[in-house]
């Protein structure tokens, strides 16, 4: 069976590229590896209408609802590999099995590479975050750690004193300049040289120096890659942002390889589940366009 689109990844953008293809009546596999970015967060904020439930649950309620539509096929499993061209794309599963499709999406999502500090891995999206507006607000206006991993945190610093009394841990990672200084200074930020020996506790900042600073929660800035390397290796490029890199799409989320698109964290910045979803809703519909108007 030749399927209309190939959609490699079946997290939220994924899921709402799927719902148009699907509404459209047009033929889709989705094939998901079941690692959602946001796995390890019990709560989801900022989505209307979901906010504060379990992204698990909203992920599990969106499957339910494609699979009403009989031209869904989902496969839980691995997209090994990739080839192809626009019409004839082919990705085979780590299984074995190949699946052809007239058009591809990517929406793999990304992968979080975090500062080497022992006992911060293990918090990720429970006490330390990326998002002030999807966890700021729960800090309830306690003590917040920034922990620099380059110029972005200073960014970062700027922003969260919104939400409480920040202090940027500046780890060696990022030198202030005196406008900077005097910008934190102003909106009430400390900041703390002394370099990081571990997390504990809740959100304990340990300090080489023996010193223990605890605080509501922590935000750091990560650097981002797409979770797989299948869209590189098809041959779409990639470009730089200040958060790493993504899949290189044009105004209607197609690769620079014709007939493969790309949507979702993988394929935007910022990231948060509502502008993942809104990304997945745009590339479904730029793709059906593409089956109506080959040419276009």
């Amino acid at each position: 069976m030749q399927y209309d689109v190939i959609v490699i990844g079946g997290s939220y953008a994924g899921m709402a590229a799927a719902l148009q293809l699907l509404r459209a009546r047009r033929s889709v596999l989705v094939i998901d590896a079941g690692q959602r970015r946001n796995r390890f967060a019990a709560h989801s904020h900022g989505f209307l209408g979901q906010d504060g439930a379990d992204p698990a649950e909203i992920a599990a309620t969106a499957r339910r609802q494609l699979e009403r539509y009989d031209t869904l096929q989902w496969i839980d499993g691995v997209a090994d590999t990739v080839s192809g061209a626009k019409d004839r794309f082919s990705v085979t599963t780590a299984d074995g099995t190949q699946h052809r499709g007239r058009r591809l999406l990517f929406a793999t999502g990304v992968s979080d590479t975090l500062p080497q500090i022992e006992g911060l891995r293990q918090r990720w999206g429970v006490s330390v975050f990326l998002c002030p507006y999807c966890h700021g607000y729960e800090l309830d206006q306690g003590r917040i750690a920034v922990i620099a991993t380059g110029p972005m945190s200073l960014h970062q610093a700027q922003l969260l004193p919104e939400w409480g009394e920040v202090t940027l841990f500046t780890n060696a990672a990022v030198a202030p300049d005196d406008a900077v200084r005097a910008d934190l200074g102003a909106r009430g930020v400390t900041i703390e040289p002394t370099p990081i020996a571990r997390i504990e506790g809740h959100a304990d900042v340990v300090l080489s120096d023996g010193r223990r600073l605890p605080f509501a929660g922590i935000f750091t800035t990560s650097w981002n890659a797409p979770a797989t390397p299948v869209a590189e290796r098809l041959g779409c490029a990639l470009h730089e942002t200040p958060f790493g890199t993504q899949i290189q799409t044009d105004e209607g989320k197609q690769s620079t390889v014709p007939g493969a698109f790309a949507c979702g964290d993988a394929a935007r910045v910022p990231h948060s589940l509502s502008l993942a979803v809104a990304d997945g809703a745009w590339a479904g519909a730029s793709l059906h366009r593409s089956l109506v108007w080959p040419d276009a």
